[in-house]
Order: structure tokens, then sequence, then C-alpha cells
């Protein structure tokens, strides 16, 4: 199941608008449910404002009546194993299931799985004395 995720991630990269860093990302999520959604990052001309493959892919999830995010893939053409920034981190945590993974990937496939936990413990919390 990670190879598919990881193939919609790639295809989401190869669609990837960044004239500004040439730094293309593509980010695959997969719901409980098992829909897949999939982006890359949209750059513009007033740098950085624009958005990351996570942020695009997490709109297309919302997009088409959300979920909880079981699985994420990231890869960059240039970067193995890139990590969602920390934008991206606080965005997933807010659907992620406590046991979602993250697959770290280069171009060829999956390199990594671990945790999304354990790349960001501590994230905003609506609750309060969470």
């Amino acid at each position: 199941m990670a190879e598919e995720l990881f193939a919609a991630a790639k295809a989401a990269m190869e669609r990837a608008y960044s004239p500004y860093s040439r730094f293309p990302v593509g980010s695959a999520i997969r719901t409980e449910a098992g829909a897949v959604h999939a982006g890359c990052n949209i750059e513009n001309a007033s740098y950085p404002e624009g958005w990351c493959a996570e942020t695009t892919a997490l709109g297309h999830m919302i997009m088409a009546g959300g979920g909880r995010v079981s699985e994420i893939a990231v890869v960059a053409e240039k970067m193995p194993r890139i990590m969602p920034c920390g934008g991206c981190r606080q965005r997933l945590s807010e659907f992620v299931t406590a046991d979602a993974k993250l697959h770290l990937c280069d171009i060829n496939g999956v390199l990594e799985t671990v945790p999304f936990a354990s790349i960001f413990p501590r994230a905003f919390d609506m609750e309060p004395g969470a």
C-alpha cells in the first residue's frame, strides 16, 4: 500500500509549479476510508507565499469530504527522505490518526516509514491543558 501512495506522490511532484525554488515536491495522503489525495507545491512570485505539497493534498481531501489521515508519503526530486515543514506538520496534525505513518521517499520509492507522532510530538491543540 505504501507503494501506491508513493506513486501518487511522485505523479503529483511531476506537476509541481516551482519556477522560483526549482524544488518540486509531491505528497499523497490516505484516509482511514482508503481514499488517496495527492498534491504538489505551488509557488508564486511573492515567494515564499505559495503552498506546500502536503497543504495541497489536504485541500483535496477536505474538498472531497474530509476524513482522518492514516498515511502520508512525501517525495522531492532533489532530496531523499524530505520531511514535511513545520507548518505542514501542524496542518497534518489536525487530521492524522494517532497511529498515522509517514513514508519518507526518494524518486525511486519509500526509503523509511516512521510514526507521524515521532516527528511532531507536541502540536498546537485546541484543548486547554492538552
